[in-house]
């Protein structure tokens, strides 16, 4: 029997010690300029793609996410922002709850919309909470969601809502700074959150040099994602310097 997507990620982070993933956003980056990084990904040492947006304003998305899979053996996995960027093209999705907010359509209503098309797309789910968590600047899924983010000292908040993620049943939760973000996830909240849950741990936003990556992942973050830096500066060295730092097991020189 083949692994499962959640199954491949955590043996990647078994092996090399952490998780590195890249996200494309189709509505910020240009299509030369995302597929580019796609058919680098691999070498670049990227451990997964996840595909998402907040608004899909080009209309694309769909197309988007056929084309990304189509230049890649890497697992595809979308990270939506709606129930409408599911896809069958897609190798599985973060059924993600923002469960650090208490707005019902963020909770659960798009879950319920999102779920039957999840079923006849054929992809697997991976229940993840969604946190996020305050980050300097008000970013566009706070806007969006109408939700407050976690303040960035309240470590004891971001713990409670990991373990109510996991005791859920939820196979990851996510730290999430946001999209641009000034500030990324306190390395402190990062070990506290880690510590504290038995389910991997995600984070993102605001992550921009190898430092940033390394020290969240020695923090025990089992997997890091970084899209709008990527999104700023493409250059495949740089993705790769990146990747290497969540490698720790690995030693590999760029």
């Amino acid at each position: 029997m083949r692994d499962t997507i959640y199954q491949r990620l955590i043996s990647a982070r078994t092996e090399r010690g952490g998780g590195f993933l890249l996200l494309i956003d189709p509505d910020r980056t240009p299509e030369k300029q995302f597929l580019s990084q796609v058919e680098s990904a691999e070498d670049c040492g990227v451990d997964a793609i996840l595909v998402g947006t907040s608004f899909m304003l080009n209309g694309t998305f769909g197309s988007s996410v056929r084309e990304i899979k189509k230049r890649t053996n890497l697992p595809v996995v979308i990270f939506p922002g709606s129930f409408a960027q599911i896809t069958p093209d897609a190798d599985a999705i973060l059924f993600s709850s923002l469960i650090s907010g208490r707005n019902a359509t963020y909770l659960i209503e798009e879950q319920i919309k999102g779920a039957p098309l999840v079923k006849r797309c054929g992809i697997e789910a991976i229940p993840t909470g969604y946190m996020l968590v305050e980050s300097g600047s008000l970013t566009s899924v706070q806007f969006i969601s109408g939700t407050l983010p976690i303040p960035r000292t309240k470590n004891d908040i971001a713990c409670a809502h990991a373990l109510a993620a996991q005791y859920l049943g939820m196979k990851l939760v996510y730290l999430e700074a946001g999209s641009g973000a000034q500030l990324s996830v306190p390395v402190e909240m990062v070990q506290s959150v880690a510590s504290y849950v038995e389910i991997p741990v995600m984070v993102g936003g605001g992550l921009r040099t190898p430092e940033d990556v390394s020290a969240r992942i020695t923090a025990g973050a089992s997997f890091v994602i970084v899209g709008t830096s990527l999104e700023d500066d493409p250059r495949f060295t740089y993705m790769r310097e990146l990747a290497i730092a969540a490698h720790p097991l690995e030693s590999v020189t760029v």
